[in-house]
């Protein structure tokens, strides 16, 4: 099923947002087009574009009434608070099947303008409130969010937990281990925990993770909590989904100033020193100085928010409710001046200009010209008789011929 088959779905979503509708119609005028909300006939100027008109008469078969029984109960099942339609859905996302993707945007669609409804509802304002957590190996993260989550639900939020799981770049495997690691939570009637695979993509978070947020809240989850594998160049990738960044430091491990890259520290919004008990509590306070003052050195990215740093446990539970007040109050901070607003609306844009990248490099991978010339101008390269620049340039110009 192509786009066509999808859009051709569209109208028949009782919630479908009015305004993504026109937004959408006023990016492809041409002849006459379809008002899909109404049936009507808008005039449009004319102009070189791919338009709504042009994608509903491209002549693939609609879905069927298979499909469209599948994706009424997943969506009915997902907005009444069912984890295992939630669960499911988010296997939808997450699949490779070109057809099962196309089904999986037609649910996002309705999801999204449910949401919609339930921010105009909520003054404009946002559902639901993402934080993501990241830091090095044996930060304590999974025993940070049992601990934050079992918090929570005990003040009748209801938590979701989206784990990112690293993938072996060999096998492709990985240890989807984070359920076993929050036992508690995961027993939890109010939390929902879903471990991904990482499955190669930059950044650890995986493509799917911006679906999962919106299925996520879509379930009447109002704190989603993003965890990232480790601290990396490609963990910038959560701070661009995410109302809140939030850096997990463990108390002992040499000079972390070093350790930790200075462009992680500057997204952070919260900088949290994990493991404060025992004999830890004075290498915790040493670094939650340390921090401090190296925060003060940092440009600052916010004018609501300076960047707090504080001490907690997750065995002694030491801080956990004090962490949630800075957290609240960095949210009713960017809600008071706007800039929560504007952050969602940036990483939307993001959100649209990832998903072009990796599709256009998979159409251009995919491509029969591509194909035929590709295996002998990568020898070609190996082998040092021509540069990687020319070979790229090749390709692209007989992609682009060829169109």
């Amino acid at each position: 099923m192509s786009p066509s088959g999808v859009l051709s779905y569209l109208p028949r979503v009782t919630v479908l947002s009015p305004l993504r509708t026109t937004s959408a119609l006023r990016q492809c005028p041409s002849k006459p087009t379809t008002d899909l909300r109404h049936g009507h006939f808008l005039t449009r100027p004319q102009r070189r574009c791919v338009s709504v008109e042009a994608a509903l008469n491209h002549g693939v078969t609609d879905l069927t009434e298979r499909e469209r029984r599948l994706l009424d109960k997943l969506y009915d099942g997902l907005v009444g608070g069912q984890r295992a339609s939630l669960a499911e859905s988010i296997t939808l996302v997450e699949t490779q099947h070109p057809r099962k993707k196309e089904l999986a945007q037609v649910l996002l669609q309705r999801v999204l303008a449910y949401r919609q409804e339930q921010e105009r509802e909520n003054g404009g304002k946002p559902v639901a409130f993402r934080v993501g957590l990241s830091g090095p190996p044996g930060a304590g993260k999974s025993s940070f969010i049992e601990v934050v989550g079992k918090m929570l639900t005990g003040k009748g939020h209801k938590v979701s937990v989206l784990a990112v799981d690293p993938s072996s770049c060999t096998t492709g495997g990985s240890l989807m281990g984070d359920k076993t690691r929050m036992t508690e939570l995961s027993r939890d009637m109010s939390a929902f925990i879903r471990p991904s695979p990482t499955s190669g993509t930059l950044g650890g978070v995986t493509r799917t993770t911006n679906e999962a947020i919106v299925l996520c809240e879509g379930a009447g989850y109002d704190i989603v909590l993003v965890e990232t594998v480790g601290v990396g160049q490609s963990e910038f990738a959560v701070a661009d989904m995410v109302d809140m960044f939030v850096l997990l430091i463990p108390p002992a491990g040499g000079d972390e100033l070093q350790g930790i890259k200075r462009g992680i520290i500057e997204m952070a919004d919260l900088v949290v020193v994990t493991k404060s008990d025992g004999d830890l509590v004075v290498p915790a306070r040493r670094i939650q100085a340390e921090y401090t003052s190296a925060l003060k050195l940092l440009r600052k990215k916010s004018q609501a928010w300076k960047p707090k740093v504080v001490r907690v446990s997750s065995q002694t539970g030491q801080g956990i409710a004090e962490l949630w007040e800075k957290m609240l109050e960095f949210r009713e901070a960017g809600l008071r001046s706007g800039e929560l607003q504007l952050r969602r609306r940036s990483q939307q844009k993001v959100w649209l200009w990832s998903l072009i990248q990796e599709n256009a490099l998979r159409h251009f991978q995919e491509h029969p010209a591509v194909r035929c010339q590709l295996a002998d101008l990568e020898r070609r390269v190996t082998q040092g008789e021509i540069s990687p620049g020319l070979a790229a340039d090749l390709l692209l110009k007989v992609f682009t011929s060829s169109q």
